[in-house]
């Protein structure tokens, strides 16, 4: 038995070392698996049960609406970032002046305009605030945006690992779930069935709500934007979009971009995109933020900031959906603890009602407009109740 303990230790070992390369594309199947799985369900309806035509067309409906979309996207910005790093270049050269907008910022415009002057102006002074604050010279920035066309190849290879493991996870969810269950209980009895909910709860607020609420103000900022004739509207679209997953980031965004128009010159175009983007953030919040990040789940502001920045900074990309997740799971593990605490403290009988909301919170809920599946197919009972 020692033996085999030792050499299942160094399979898994093995395992980690050959794959990981493969980690990415997998929680990226997961993430959008656990999000479209009502989608799925109803796909899978329609086709009379067949599992490998339903993922066949979901994958379909991925590449179409997801895929694409955000590729086109990505390939313009980097053009239009490249035009930014050739000016950059330039400017290093020669010297940046200062720019006619920069000192008509009321009250702050002034003493930026002298701090502009004092780093910037000079030959190599952009060059220089460049590597004092990311650590890497100008050129090599250029050079590595000059190649991102050689990597492309790389991006598409992760992008068709992604898609294969996705469909494996739409037609073959069900039984690894069941799987995944069966180990769970033996390593947290009468606590996995709680604690595996928060994964596809937390997913599906965070994918399902603040990705789609994040593209629909890329777009919108990104067409203000264009019609308020601000350069680059593409690339500080997507910027907005990103920045739209963190609390408070399109806020930030679009209130940069008025003052900028606004500095210029262009004092009707700033203040009209500062009232558009207030309002249409003032109808978001109101209205369809609560009906798709809504439910169970809730994180406070701090651990979602955590696990926002945090996965970025880990995943790239990803980690705006994963991070989130391993903070919901930590909070959940916290709450249970507390739970545990206050039940050994006060007993059954004396439990405060604010632990108990959060011991319902943390309940599926029952599924709406989808018939319910049979008991071993936890999978669609639990993404449905999600």
């Amino acid at each position: 038995m020692a033996a085999a303990r030792w050499l299942l230790v160094f399979v898994l070992i093995a395992g980690v070392y050959f794959f990981h390369g493969f980690l990415v594309p997998g929680l990226a199947a997961l993430v959008i698996g656990f999000a479209s799985w009502p989608i799925y369900r109803r796909l899978l309806a329609a086709v009379n049960g067949n599992r490998t035509l339903a993922a066949t067309f979901a994958i379909l409906l991925v590449i179409s609406f997801i895929v694409v979309p955000i590729s086109l996207a990505a390939a313009y910005a980097v053009q239009e970032v490249k035009i930014w790093a050739v000016w950059a270049i330039a400017a290093n050269a020669s010297g940046a002046p200062v720019p006619s907008w920069l000192a008509g910022i009321p009250i702050i415009g002034q003493s930026l305009a002298e701090q502009w002057t004092r780093h910037l102006s000079h030959p190599g002074g952009l060059g220089e605030v460049v590597q004092l604050t990311s650590g890497s010279n100008i050129g090599s920035i250029y050079r590595g945006l000059l190649v991102v066309g050689a990597s492309a190849f790389q991006w598409f290879l992760t992008l068709l690992f992604m898609l294969i493991s996705l469909f494996f996870v739409y037609r073959d969810g069900e039984q690894l779930v069941a799987q995944l269950d069966r180990l769970g209980e033996r390593i947290l009895p009468k606590r996995w069935e709680r604690v595996s909910r928060i994964v596809p709860l937390t997913i599906s607020s965070t994918v399902t709500g603040m990705t789609i609420i994040a593209i629909g103000e890329g777009i919108v900022l990104g067409t203000a934007y264009w019609l308020a004739g601000v350069p680059s509207a593409v690339t500080l679209g997507l910027i907005s979009g990103v920045m739209a997953l963190i609390p408070g980031g399109a806020p930030l965004a679009f209130s940069l971009v008025s003052f900028y128009l606004m500095a210029s010159g262009s004092l009707v175009a700033g203040i009209a995109l500062f009232a558009w983007g207030t309002i249409e953030l003032f109808i978001v919040d109101k209205t369809l933020r609560p009906r798709l990040v809504g439910g169970p789940i809730k994180l406070p502001f701090l651990p979602t900031f955590f696990g926002l920045i945090g996965g970025v900074k880990t995943m790239g990309f990803l980690g705006l959906f994963v991070g989130p997740v391993l903070m919901a799971l930590l909070v959940a593990i916290w709450r249970e603890w507390m739970r545990e605490v206050s039940v050994e403290e006060a007993g059954p009988e004396g439990l405060a009602p604010e632990t108990i909301e959060v011991t319902v919170a943390a309940e599926p809920v029952e599924p709406t407009g989808i018939a319910a599946p049979a008991p071993a197919a936890r999978l669609a009972g639990k993404r449905e109740s999600a």
